[in-house]
């Protein structure tokens, strides 16, 4: 029997640059609920990120990041026989935002000595010129894809 389908949430543009990205980073960025405080700390880093890169719209800064850390394939573990393989899949367009988010904010959150706006400012100011710890991240990620390559026939 097959599963039900999910149907998807439209995720509210934010009030400040009309954008569902930042709506989404927010929430990525939200602890035990407090939305206030998220969105603070996400226009604070939009802020500093229109100061240090002195553009007119970080957005765009932010879009390019997400863009550059978004992995294009990913190991998936599957049972074959008594074995697990690291199979190579490619992402969904929804996962690869979402895995991109994910791995900004964390990247962000593991530096120390710094309030979390301005360390999410540098991680999204790095990734959008190809640096950082998110790209490596992503980096990692598609070196084990490429290593399991061989198991790709085992792809559901």
């Amino acid at each position: 029997m097959r599963r039900k389908i999910k149907n998807k949430r439209n995720i509210v543009n934010d009030a400040k640059f009309d954008s569902a990205t930042v709506a989404k980073l927010m929430n990525y960025v939200m602890h035990d609920g407090k939305k206030n405080t998220a969105r603070t700390i996400v226009y604070d880093c939009l802020d500093i990120i229109k100061d240090k890169a002195k553009v007119e719209s970080p957005v765009e800064i932010l879009e390019a990041a997400l863009k550059n850390t978004a992995p294009q394939v990913e190991v998936r573990s599957r049972r074959v026989g008594g074995a697990n393989y690291q199979v190579p899949v490619e992402v969904r367009p929804e996962r690869r935002a979402a895995l991109s988010m994910k791995w900004i904010v964390l990247a962000a959150r593991s530096k120390k000595g710094q309030p979390i706006a301005s360390k999410l400012a540098d991680e999204i100011i790095a990734a959008s010129k190809n640096e950082g710890e998110a790209v490596k991240k992503r980096e990692n990620v598609h070196k084990m894809a490429e290593a399991n390559k061989a198991f790709a026939h085992f792809a559901w």
